[in-house]
């Protein structure tokens, strides 16, 4: 994308005036959308973007600038700028580069910009049929497709440097039924980064049904007990609990910032013993995953609860430096616009020994929360307020009716605590994270898990 020669010219004009370190971070992006409403495409677009992000630490101060060109005069310039923000002088220099090793690997079958937009449109139209044909009730279907290809290239005066092709792919369906005066909406979602081949592992049709079936399933929603009750939280989109509520506690910022309920418990026990997470970025094609984090560091697996114990954070380069810890390839950036923070990739809650149907069997009376429509979080604190989108009782061992209008209101640290049962039916589902103004792609992922007693928002008795 640059050569290696303008590479070093530009990690060494950073560093010229006494910085301590010094990065480019180069990316390439291009992008489409297609959108149906109303059972037809209102929205196509398509994007390119192509730019430069620069980066220097001098003490504890960080420099950052970005170009949106390539062009070696503008990025010179950009890097002589920068530098000049720090006044001394420094005897660094970068001399030769490293390429880093990374053993993600993945291959892609059906690039993007091979698929034709008619191809696209029936993917879409189809989705938009099988969601109406599950169910007279279906009155709306709103679907996104979309998909990137992209390139980055980073290097850093550390004399390492990183190169990563991308792709991902993204539908997202949204069903709202009708039945009366009842109005419900089901959501599912299938992300991969991968090409169109996505649709052979599942398709477009199966994941509009499974919308679909969630709205209609609503429409005879009973109201929400209120109370404390033992709460099922069903697998795969479950993990967005642990994500809120613990996984951004968890990431090295909030812990420096003292804006995290685990400061100082590395070592300590925080869980109960049948409970271990992990935040992992390379399994293969997991809307999480990569070669390279935002900095070039190699992805990795981190185990961060084992048997119940604390036993790492989510670092960056930056905070695993000043809290002496071990990089874990978790600086992620939206962009060359954005500086990099500690953030999470694919995070869940490892399999444990029970299956769904007995955990399910073992509560008399409470919830099965299945999927979650969102919630708040104070991450300082680990409490959470979180609306169930589908969710039914159990009674007597069985689940039952559905329910609305329930929420889960509790705290990440005592929840952890009072998981009693966990299943084995691992499973992961996609999303899009937010933190200081910056979105990227995670999955978030556990098996079915029980909670011994947890406060229920709800409208029923």
């Amino acid at each position: 994308m640059i050569g290696s020669g303008l590479t070093k010219n530009i990690l060494n004009t950073l560093l010229k005036n006494g910085a301590d370190f010094s990065e480019i971070f180069v990316q390439k992006r291009i992008s489409g959308i297609l959108r149906l409403d109303d059972s037809k495409i209102d929205n196509s677009s398509s994007g390119y973007e192509l730019g430069c992000g620069l980066r220097l630490w001098a003490g504890d101060s960080t420099f950052y600038a970005y170009v949106d060109s390539l062009q070696k005069e503008k990025l010179l310039d950009a890097a002589k700028v920068l530098s000049s923000a720090v006044n001394g002088s420094s005897s660094l220099k970068v001399m030769d580069l490293t390429s880093a090793e990374s053993s993600y690997h993945t291959d892609i079958k059906k690039f993007p910009e091979r698929i034709s937009q008619d191809t696209k449109r029936d993917i879409l139209e189809s989705v938009d049929r099988k969601s109406r044909d599950f169910s007279p009730y279906i009155i709306q279907v709103t679907a996104n497709l979309s998909d990137v290809t992209e390139e980055v290239y980073i290097a850093n005066s550390n004399g390492i440097y990183s190169y990563e092709e991308k792709v991902k792919t993204f539908l997202g369906i949204n069903a709202v039924a009708k039945k009366k005066t009842e109005v419900r909406t089901g959501y599912k979602s299938l992300a991969k980064t991968s090409g169109y081949e996505i649709f052979d592992i599942k398709s477009p049709e199966k994941v509009a049904l499974e919308a679909a079936e969630i709205a209609v399933n609503m429409l005879d929603a009973v109201g929400a007990p209120a109370g404390e009750l033992p709460v099922v939280i069903g697998p795969a989109f479950g993990g967005v609990i642990f994500h809120e509520a613990c996984g951004h506690g968890l990431e090295a910022d909030a812990v420096m910032k003292d804006a995290s309920v685990f400061k100082g418990q590395i070592g300590k026990k925080i869980a109960s013993d049948i409970v271990t997470a992990a935040d992992d970025s390379t399994i293969k094609y997991l809307w999480g995953s990569y070669k390279f984090d935002g900095e070039g560091c190699p992805s990795s697996k981190t185990v961060l609860i084992k048997d119940g114990i604390l036993t790492s954070y989510i670092y960056d380069i930056r905070t695993s430096v000043k809290l002496k810890a071990k990089q874990t390839g978790n600086g992620r950036r939206q962009s060359f616009r954005d500086v990099p923070i500690p953030r999470m990739s694919n995070t869940y809650i490892a399999n444990g020994k029970q299956d769904k149907s007995s955990i399910i069997k073992s509560v008399n009376r409470g919830i099965y929360a299945k999927e979650f429509a969102g919630g708040q979080v104070d991450p300082a604190t680990g409490d959470f307020v979180f609306g169930i989108s589908e969710g039914y009782l159990i009674e007597n061992g069985k689940i039952s009716f559905p329910i609305k209008g329930a929420t889960l209101i509790g705290n990440g640290l005592a929840i952890l605590k009072k998981i009693e049962a966990v299943g084995n039916d691992l499973d992961f589902a996609p999303g899009i994270c937010g933190k200081n103004g910056q979105a990227v792609s995670n999955e978030v992922g556990q098996p079915t898990i029980k909670v011994s007693r947890m406060t229920v928002g709800g409208t029923g008795s």
